[in-house]
Formats: C-alpha cells, structure tokens, sequence
C-alpha cells in the first residue's frame, strides 16, 4: 500500500514548505520537490496545508461519572476526532478507590478494544494510592506503556487524593520513568463553597461556576508545582483555565523547574457569561468552569510564551437528557462538553486565522508537544521520513458553519452552534491509509491502534 500526496504547504511545528510526501505502509517514506515514485494512490494538495494529525491528549470516552456515562464512547468518539483532523486521543482509565490498577485497565480495555476507528493511547488515573498500588505503577510503564498518571485534587470522596498520596505517588512515578498529571482545583473549598450555595437556594448553573473561583485553581496549581519541585517528578498540569494559575507555572520557571500546562480550546474562547443563561447554561458546565475575557489573554499569551503547550479539550460529552439530571440542583449536572471533533477547526480559525497564534504555533500545541511530553516522539506529531503517516489535508480558506445538525459527536447540541468559521479538514490520513476524505469515512471500526509510550525523556 503505496500514497502520494502532491503539492502540498508542509507545516509543522518548525517548518513551513511546499512538497510531495509519499507513504509506503504506514510510514512516510520520501518527502521532496516532485517526487517521481509509483504510488498505489494518489492526492493532489495544490492549495492545501498538510500537517500532522492531530493529539487530542486530553479525552473521556465512555466514562462513568456521576451516575451515567459520557455519550461518546470510543467508535463514536475516535471517529468524529478524525472528522475534525485529530489522529490520536489519549483517555483516562479511572481506578475504582479499594481496588488495583489492573482492574481498572481491564475494564477500560474491554471498552476500547476492537472498537477505536483513530489511534489511542492512555492516562492511568491513581485515586487510592497505597502500598499495593505503588507495586503497580513500574508495571504499568514497563509492561503496558502507560507512563502518566493523573491525579485529582477535587472530587472529595470519589476521585481526589490528598497531598501525603501525592508526594508517595510522585517518587515513586519519577523512579520509574513516567509523569505525573493533575486536575488542580481545592477539592476542600469547593465542597464548601457548593454546600453553601445549595444551603442557601442557590441551584442554577450560574452557581457552579461561583463554586470554584480562581483562588481554587491558582492555589492548587501552586501546591501541586511545589509537590513536584520537592519530590523532582515530572509534572503536567491538565485544563488550566485562569491567570492565577498560570502566574505560579511563570513563577516556578524562576527557581529552574519546568511543568507543562495543557489549556482547552472552550478555555481560549468562551467565557463564563455563558452559565446565565438559565438552565441552558448547563451546556458549558464543566470542572473547571469557564473564565473570564481576561484568562483568555493571558491563556493565549502563554501559548505565545511556551508556558502553555498544549491545547486539548477535556471532551466529556452528555446528551441533554443527562444534563437535565442537574435542572434542580447544579451540582447534579455531569460535568462537561463536547469539542474532540471541533478543535482543530476552532484554534486555526480563531487563533491563526485571527493573528493570534502561528502557524507553527498552531502545530506544535495541537499535535507535536503533546507527542514528545509523553513519549510518543518521533513516530506521532511530525511530518518526517520514518514517522507515522498521520497527516491533515486543510483547506486555509473553506468557510462553513459548526452545527450539532452536522457534527458526528454523540450528542444533541453543539457546544459551538453557529460559530462560523474559516478554515475546514478535507481528508485525514492515519497511518498511511486515507480514514476521512471530505466527509466520507474510509476505514472500518477497529482500525485505531493502542499505542504504547515511551518512558519520559526530558524537557521539551
């Protein structure tokens, strides 16, 4: 199996040409000016921007939480990522508190397994960390590949452990070669800022917003950075939404340590006058909630930065049915939205498109940082002789309009509906072979890989 794709403006996270990319297997083979090869397939990219796929490192498919689980499981899920140019996701299995990791891995395996239409990798999410648990964790790098693992400091009760796991989970992932993520928001203060509001009568969505305030992100963010100092594990904190904590990651780089950020693209471009709209609000209910004008700037200056390097989604999608869980009482509603098919097509439109960020820029957050934080560089993020043939084939200029009537997510609105915008995914490629072409689906469920990762390497 043989592809040419001719033509084509080449970006990726530091170049910017125009060439011919020929794939053999699932590789690319040759890249250069008019390439004289036999190719069983072929695609002409006058026109086009060819980049790498996408690496959405921050996804929920088919995820219990809160009684009910996300809509989008994983055909459903990996196959709109490819629609919208994203090649790989990067899930998190959830341990169940009392029972081993292994546990958790097998039943996140009989869901994914077989299933997945894009490749795949995943988290390994510690919520009871104990002297059983720590035996695992050297397993789970060497044996499974799975070298992150993310930690909660809310969700009291259910998911978030307290510093003391922490700091004993922290030395010993930095032992064995991996990384420790974190969802970072005052698990304490926020219990009580809900239990205050509900107390008082307080139920519509506009008080889960009110819920977590800056200060329980920012003093999170902090503690968590200072775990990490201390312990010298390497550390990535996921959705950052504010100012505040930004600031502390600017601040750690004072004293030489270096921790990732991850942001989402809801973060970028939505803010938080959305929840008073009544119940409607519902829709853009999610943990962290939504900001201000003002953490967007500054969002957007740390990606220019580089203390911000990578844009997710955090895509945890619920029918509107499941939301209406919550239509008495905020703190019923599932948390989160729907965006794994929508964010390549929303960060070039609105921050290349709109000057905000590169072009480069724009590769690099959305596919190639991802790849090398957590080991999966050079075979995923680039375009190279050698690398998987995950590639985008872009249109710059094609205007269309974000809709729930025409997206493929499982879910009944658009978290998006009626965002025009400029720039759309004519055909992803994944692995050599064409998975989406304008619309058209090319491959069979089962297609996507499990992709195993490489022990953490050093700073990017």
């Amino acid at each position: 199996m043989s592809l040419l794709v001719k033509n084509g403006r080449i970006i990726t996270a530091s170049e910017d040409y125009t060439a011919d990319i020929f794939v053999e297997g699932e590789a690319v083979s040759a890249i250069g000016k008019n390439l004289q090869v036999n190719a069983g397939e072929e695609i002409d990219a006058s026109g086009k921007l060819v980049f790498p796929g996408g690496i959405d490192p921050h996804v929920h498919l088919d995820m219990p939480f809160m009684g009910t689980f996300s809509s989008d499981n994983y055909e459903t899920g990996t196959l709109a990522a490819l629609h919208g140019g994203t090649t790989m996701v990067i899930d998190f299995i959830l341990q169940t508190q009392g029972k081993p990791l292994r546990h958790a891995l097998e039943q996140w395996q009989g869901r994914s397994n077989g299933n997945c239409f894009g490749d795949y990798s995943f988290h390994m999410a510690v919520t009871d960390f104990n002297e059983d648990t720590k035996k695992e964790i050297s397993e789970m790098v060497e044996k499974e590949g799975i070298t992150s693992f993310k930690t909660f400091m809310a969700y009291k009760g259910a998911l978030m452990i307290d510093d003391r796991q922490m700091v004993g989970l922290m030395q010993e992932v930095k032992k064995c070669g991996g990384m420790v993520t974190v969802h970072a928001t005052n698990g304490d203060m926020i219990d009580f800022l809900i239990a205050k509001h509900r107390n008082e009568g307080k139920l519509s969505p506009l008080y889960h917003y009110l819920s977590q305030p800056e200060i329980t992100e920012a003093e999170a963010t902090g503690r968590f950075a200072d775990m990490a100092n201390y312990t010298g594990c390497p550390a990535y904190v996921v959705h950052m939404t504010c100012e505040g904590a930004l600031n502390h990651i600017r601040d750690i780089e004072r004293r030489n340590q270096k921790v990732y950020a991850e942001t989402c693209i809801q973060y970028l471009i939505l803010d938080a006058s959305l929840y008073e709209k009544d119940f409607e609000g519902a829709k853009w209910v999610m943990s962290p909630p939504l900001r201000q004008k003002k953490d967007q700037e500054t969002l957007w200056a740390g990606i220019n930065q580089g203390t911000v390097q990578v844009v997710a989604t955090d895509h945890c999608p619920f029918k509107w049915e499941q939301k209406k869980m919550g239509e008495k009482d905020f703190s019923k509603i599932p948390n989160g939205h729907p965006a794994i098919e929508n964010r390549m097509e929303l960060l070039f439109s609105e921050g290349v498109g709109k000057g905000k960020i590169t072009l480069n820029k724009f590769v690099e957050v959305s596919s190639t940082n991802a790849a090398k934080i957590f080991g999966m560089f050079p075979k995923k993020g680039c375009v190279a002789v050698g690398s998987d043939a995950d590639l985008v084939i872009f249109d710059p200029q094609e205007e269309h309009t974000l809709s729930s009537k025409t997206h493929h997510m499982n879910v009944d609105y658009s978290a998006y509906e009626g965002w025009k915008l400029k720039g759309k995914t004519k055909a992803t490629i994944l692995r050599g072979q064409v998975a989406v072409d304008n619309g058209n689906v090319k491959i069979k469920k089962g297609y996507g890989q499990f992709v195993r990762r490489n022990k953490v390497s050093g700073i990017i």
